[in-house]
Formats: C-alpha cells, structure tokens, sequence
C-alpha cells in the first residue's frame, strides 16, 4: 500500500505530542497512541504489501491525529518487514494480529469491547479475515481489498499468504495462464486470470458473511494492482445473498489503487455513523 497521507486540516487539537506505547506483542509491531480520557474506543490501522508498520509513519500522522481529535485511541500494527516480525509476507498467523490487538485493548485508556479495524490493500484482506473470525470485532473498513486469498509472496507461490490456528488458508493459485501476465508485471492481468478458476475462488473466499460487524468497502474501478472494484462487487453479493443484518456499504472510486485514500472522507462518515467515539 504506497499510499500518501490524507492532509486533513482544521484539527481544533494538536495530537503531535499524544502518548504513544509500543507494545511487546510476538510477531507484530505495535504501537498504540492515545489522547486523553479513558474509554477510547479502539481503530486499528493495517498496511499493505509494502510491509513495515505503514499506520505508524509521517504519511499517516495527519490521519491518526484526526482520529485521535475525534475521540478514538489508535494502533497501528506491522505484521511483516517490521522489527519482531516475519520478514516475508507469506503464511502471515491471522491470530497474531488479533492478539495485538487484544493486547492494545487492556490499556486502561482503551474501551476493550470497542475494537474497529481500517485496513488498505492486503491490510483490507487481513481487515476482513479479523471480522470474520473474531466476533468482538465491531467495525471493519476495508480498502481495495481482495475478496479472496491468494499465495504468499514468494517464488514459488505454492504457500497461502494467511494462516489461521496453525493451518494454513485455501488460496487460489497461480495458473498458467497467469504466468505471462506475471512475466510481464501486469499484476492485474495475473490476478484476473487466476480468479478465472472460479472452483478455487469459491474455495478460497473470505467468508465474511460471519462479521458480526458493520462493513466498509472501498474499491477502485481502474485498479493497477488488482480487480478490486469486481472483488468488492463479489463481497456485497455474498453478503446480501446471507442476510447480512449490519449496515455495509461498497463505494467504488474512480482511478487506481490510491485514489480511494483521496476519499477519507468516506471512512470518517461511516465511523460517525456505525462506530461513533461517544
């Protein structure tokens, strides 16, 4: 997620100086940051496949400082390529990140049962496995995510990207006809052609119908990375196809995989409504 930071003006506070906690959590860089008050609800910031601890650099601080104006208390949590973590993005332990979050959750500042979680490109995917596993979970934004799982970031592309209790989760492979978009960096093109497999993307589908959480989605509709909008499309339809009883909401943006960063506005508005600070 190379994503740059939403300039967001007019804060009535300065949260530059707002205690900041780095959490001893296995696996996971933590860094919690707080503003004053007890009761905070929680936002959980997740990256992408840049890796590192994305929520946690200067592009985001303007965002945090917004949240943390607004009432909310912040973790921003790097699950590969941060210090303590994997190094890989590959067979990353969804429950590693939920337990970061737990984690956060016992400061006394933070309202343990509020836990929202705002997640961009593969943080979205994470964002929405964390939903549908963790019943607590009570908000889940998700930015140009994926609808499925797919292989671990390696050479060989036989391992799933996530594990979840020890085993690894379905994914869909890398076929052959995804291989000369690959060779070619389309990755578009790659992932177009392996969700052709329509077997294995039914198999390997997040099943998000067991959030028990409102649901956001930001897509956009000339994605470069992946076919995000047509995934987003895939996860409304599932949901209403189970009755889905909390609000969700699917906004597709038009350009590429950072133009929906341009439109916060969006995620502020859906957290007033379905995750209010108060």
């Amino acid at each position: 997620m190379k994503y740059i930071g939403i300039l967001l003006l007019g804060l009535c506070l300065d949260f530059s100086s707002a205690a900041q906690v780095l959490l001893h959590t296995p696996n996971t860089e933590s860094k919690l940051y707080l503003g004053s008050g007890r009761q905070q609800p929680l936002v959980v910031g997740l990256g992408g496949s840049e890796g590192g601890n994305a929520w946690a650099s200067d592009h985001w601080a303007s965002t945090r400082n917004q949240l943390l104006a607004q009432g909310y208390a912040f973790l921003a949590i790097g699950y590969f390529g941060a210090p303590g973590t994997p190094d890989t993005l590959n067979k990353i332990a969804v429950e590693a990140v939920y337990n970061a979050i737990r984690a956060a959750a016992q400061n006394p500042a933070v309202a343990a049962g509020r836990i929202a979680i705002i997640g961009g490109s593969r943080g979205g995917d994470l964002a929405l496995l964390l939903g549908s596993y963790y019943p607590d979970i009570d908000c889940v934004v998700a930015l140009v995510p994926s609808h499925a799982v797919f292989p671990g970031h390696t050479a060989h592309f036989s391992t799933s990207l996530w594990t979840y209790q020890g085993r690894e989760l379905p994914f869909v492979p890398v076929n052959d006809a995804a291989v000369p978009f690959l060779m070619k960096r389309d990755l578009r093109g790659a992932f177009t052609a392996m969700l052709a497999d329509t077997v294995a993307g039914n198999s390997a589908a997040i099943p998000v119908e067991q959030i028990k959480a409102p649901v956001l989605l930001l897509s956009a509709t000339a994605d470069e990375i992946a076919p995000t909008t047509p995934m987003c499309v895939k996860i409304m339809a599932r949901l209403k196809r189970h009755h889905f009883p909390y609000a969700y909401e699917h906004h597709a943006i038009a350009g590429g995989h950072a133009e929906p960063l341009k439109h916060f506005d969006l995620v502020f508005a859906f957290l007033k409504k379905n995750f209010p600070p108060n």
